[in-house]
């Protein structure tokens, strides 16, 4: 999570929790790329009903929302623990999710509660941390084949692959310091992990899971996401600070999966901290929360384009399935923009809850779903006619969510 406005720090979500805000600064999320948990999902579909999920942090629950009807159903209890993210296996069978954050008093329950989508119930916590570490997982990525999943292990650096088929954790794998966002190729071979305090990304060599060497990528890596024909990996490095009242400048850094190369970094806009690339795979969109902008980069020539100004504090980022629109959230505003991708125009900010944080979209395009940390509520967006729908209630601070493909 990062702090919006000139006055912006780091700080982590259980900060984020129990801190005292000073003066007029604003929380505001880390964005991440397809659908907000960081996984890209297969087309292919438990069965006729879609399910979103709702990660509720001060609620230790889960709020499935039948998105058919967009009714809220009975809350899922994940256990103790602070609950922050979430990935949903790619045929929809199982949700994960990392109990790591952990609470004022609390130290983070270091486990993974999977979800049986078919009856919501929450099955046996899988512990991440053992002797060998594993501890405040924060974020997890499935392989495309849906047998395992990675857990990102923020206090202990490194990273936790789950066999879905039993859900047993395996021997962590070391990484850099403070791994906090992942991300895997689509044929399943590589999964990248930022380490955001050492500037590097670490990618794991699935098959065998080894960890290879670290890669370059900036001072504060924040977001990341893989082109669909799994050639380049986008870093986005929300930079370090040039003194008070100069905020830091945005870069993504390209990797070239087959060589595990950085390539020249991309110069985007202050305070960028999400991502998210079109279909087909000619467009990356980068948020730039500080200077309240969008950058679009061309990825055949790694170009940035002209900034598309959208409201105040973008923060997260997700497109329709068939391309046509990017949903801005902006965290400060209270709003999201939808940019018409094929001239790069903002259209009219959509009002939705206080403190939108993350963003997902149906497998068919037609809704958009906000999460509002600050009201517990979910906006759904129509995306016909881009018009904002009775909110969802959910638990206690919603902080993430995923829908079953």
């Amino acid at each position: 999570m990062t702090l919006t406005g000139l006055a912006r720090l780091r700080v982590t979500a259980a900060a984020v929790a129990c801190a005292v805000i000073l003066g007029s600064a604003a929380f505001a999320p880390a964005g991440r790329a397809a659908g907000a948990a960081g996984v890209p999902v297969s087309a292919a579909r438990n069965s006729g009903r879609v399910t979103a999920y709702v990660v509720n942090y001060n609620s230790d629950t889960v709020t499935p929302i039948n998105t058919a009807t967009k009714t809220a159903l009975k809350p899922v209890r994940t256990g103790y623990g602070n609950p922050d993210a979430i990935a949903i296996t790619p045929n929809g069978k199982t949700a994960y999710i990392a109990n790591g954050a952990g609470g004022c008093d609390q130290v983070p329950a270091d486990s993974v509660t999977p979800i049986r989508s078919a009856t919501n119930t929450a099955l046996r916590q899988i512990k991440t941390a053992n002797s060998h570490g594993g501890s405040g997982p924060d974020a997890i990525a499935i392989t495309p084949d849906g047998k395992t999943a990675y857990v990102a292990n923020g206090s202990g650096d490194n990273v936790t692959p789950i066999r879905t088929a039993t859900n047993t954790a395996l021997k962590p794998v070391k990484v850099g310091c403070n791994p906090d966002a992942i991300a895997i190729t689509p044929n399943g071979k590589t999964a990248y992990v930022i380490n955001s305090c050492d500037g590097t990304v670490t990618p794991i060599r699935t098959a065998t899971n080894t960890a290879l060497k670290p890669i370059k990528a900036g001072s504060a890596p924040d977001a990341i996401a893989i082109t669909p024909d799994g050639k380049t990996a986008y870093v986005v490095d929300i930079g370090s600070r040039h003194g008070i009242g100069h905020p830091p400048a945005g870069t993504v850094t390209p990797i070239r999966t087959a060589t595990n190369t950085a390539l020249k970094p991309i110069k985007t806009g202050p305070g960028s901290d999400a991502i998210a690339i079109t279909p087909d795979g000619k467009t990356a969109y980068v948020a730039n929360g500080y200077s309240n902008t969008v950058t679009p980069i061309r990825i055949a020539t790694g170009t940035a384009l002209k900034p598309i100004k959208t409201g105040t504090g973008p923060s997260a980022i997700a497109i329709t399935p068939d391309g046509k629109t990017a949903y801005v959230i902006n965290f400060n505003a209270n709003t999201v923009t939808p940019i018409r991708i094929a001239t790069n125009t903002a259209l009219k900010p959509i009002k939705v809850g206080r403190d939108p944080e993350f963003i997902a979209i149906t497998p068919n395009g037609k809704t958009v779903y906000v999460v509002n940390g600050g009201s517990n509520t979910v906006t759904p967006i129509r995306t016909a006619t881009n018009t904002a729908l009775k909110p969802i209630k959910t638990g206690r601070q919603p902080e993430n969510i995923a829908i079953t493909p």
